[in-house]
């Protein structure tokens, strides 16, 4: 078991010292999940799963600490939102681990198979990436989602959560140490960093010799930075400037469901719709109504010529408002010729993330699912489903807009990797 987690650590030389003994110790663990039996990896996860629950009254009090530090360091309403954890949130977490234990083991899979005319038997087989980093900021639950991913793939995680999540985070490690525990896994199949000085991020994205792939969790800075510095393989994607188009021949009331839906349910997820597109031939009182809707339910509109007569309290878009990712009630709007409109907008301004089209024309839809090059399209249905959960993944490590190795949610099937074994019966190349 690795020594408590502390605040800080004095000395570059000494976070680096720190953070290798880390990697040195994920790299053994890795080797023993590799071959772990899957009845021994789920038993990890159900055993977490009610040390979760068992734990409710501490991990509020824990979460309190954060929370209480975060709102005297003036952070925003979304930071705090993605922050918090109550008892439901709690139980989310313990259901997401049961949801991981039930999925099928991606390791040993076997891809392919065939035989080629020297007599060879070749398998394609999954197997895991190794050892993941992953750096993340606020949202303390990715701690128990990327945890339990990594574990039941086979992989170690070290996981590097916000200074702001620490207490949180700590408090839900211990939790997946004790299903490891039980388990006989070593704790170090999941590791939390044990400092929240920044120093140990750069640590990290220099970590060759340990870690396999590095996956950041967080806004634009951190992505960028893991982008730009790290020596370590990442999957990542950067923004989610998610758009929903409502054709004109959408229904009404389904466009203006979906709509308030993808903008306000919960505005501050990496799915959350921040441009809306109108099609210039909707008919009029159905662009007011979901305007209108959007406004009724607390969200500032900010909108082009052709969205702001719509209604008096429309704010003129101005600068980079279609380039902006808000994460809060805000979403910017605008009027497009019809669906090739609609593609051409979202080829300009959008991050290849998550994008929805409202129609009821099928070969509309159709054109419009594809000719968007995003990770996730979806036609009539809420850009808020850009999850692994909702996938039927179980949970997800993130949603990657990368085209190499993984793409949309990561999953426990895109942390496997893959080997071939080859079968022979004394071949010898000519």
């Amino acid at each position: 078991m690795n020594a408590a987690p502390v605040a800080t650590v004095a000395h570059p030389q000494a976070i680096e010292a720190q953070m290798d003994a880390v990697g040195a110790a994920a790299r053994r663990a890795a080797a023993v999940l590799a071959r772990a039996d899957t009845q021994i990896k789920n038993r990890a996860l159900t055993v977490a799963a009610d040390a979760l629950r068992a734990a409710t009254g501490d991990l509020i009090a824990a979460n309190e600490r954060d929370v209480s530090a975060a709102r005297k360091k003036g952070q925003s309403g979304p930071l705090i939102d993605r922050l918090v954890l109550d008892a439901g949130r709690i139980e989310g977490m313990a259901r997401g681990l049961e949801a991981v234990a039930a999925l099928p083991d991606p390791v040993g899979r076997e891809i392919a198979r065939w035989q080629v005319p020297s007599g060879l038997d070749i398998a394609r087989v999954a197997v895991p990436l190794g050892v993941i980093g992953i750096i993340y900021e606020s949202r303390p639950n990715v701690t128990a989602d990327a945890g339990a991913l990594c574990l039941k793939s086979g992989n170690a995680a070290i996981l590097r959560g916000g200074s702001e999540s620490f207490h949180s985070s700590t408090a839900i490690v211990a939790c997946l140490h004790e299903g490891l525990k039980q388990a006989g896994l070593p704790a170090e199949a999941v590791q939390l960093v044990p400092t929240t000085d920044r120093a140990a991020v750069g640590a990290m994205l220099a970590m060759t010799r340990w870690i396999d792939i590095i996956v950041p969790r967080g806004g634009p800075s951190l992505v960028e930075r893991v982008q730009r510095e790290s020596k370590v393989p990442v999957i990542a994607h950067l923004m989610g400037l998610n758009h929903t188009y409502v054709d004109a021949s959408a229904d009404p009331e389904m466009a203006t469901a979906i709509v308030v839906n993808a903008k306000l349910r919960r505005t501050s997820v990496c799915g959350a719709t921040e441009t809306l597109l109108l099609d210039v031939g909707l008919p009029a009182p159905t662009r007011k109504a979901i305007v209108a809707a959007l406004l009724d339910g607390g969200c500032q509109v900010r909108g082009d010529a052709g969205v702001q007569p719509l209604d008096p309290r429309v704010v003129a878009a101005t600068g980079n408002d279609f380039d902006t990712e808000y994460l809060d009630a805000i979403i910017s709007a605008a009027t497009v010729e019809g669906v090739e409109g609609a593609i051409a907008f979202i080829a300009r301004h959008g991050s290849s993330h998550t994008d929805a089209i409202v129609a009821g024309d099928a070969d509309v839809a159709e054109r419009f699912l594809s000719s968007v090059d995003s990770a996730i399209v979806l036609w009539n249905a809420s850009t808020q489903f850009a999850d692994g959960g909702e996938f039927g993944m179980g949970a997800e490590i993130g949603i990657s807009t990368n085209r190499l190795h993984a793409r949309g949610p990561v999953g426990l099937e895109q942390l496997a990797t893959f080997k071939y074994v080859v079968r022979g019966s004394g071949q010898t190349r000519p």
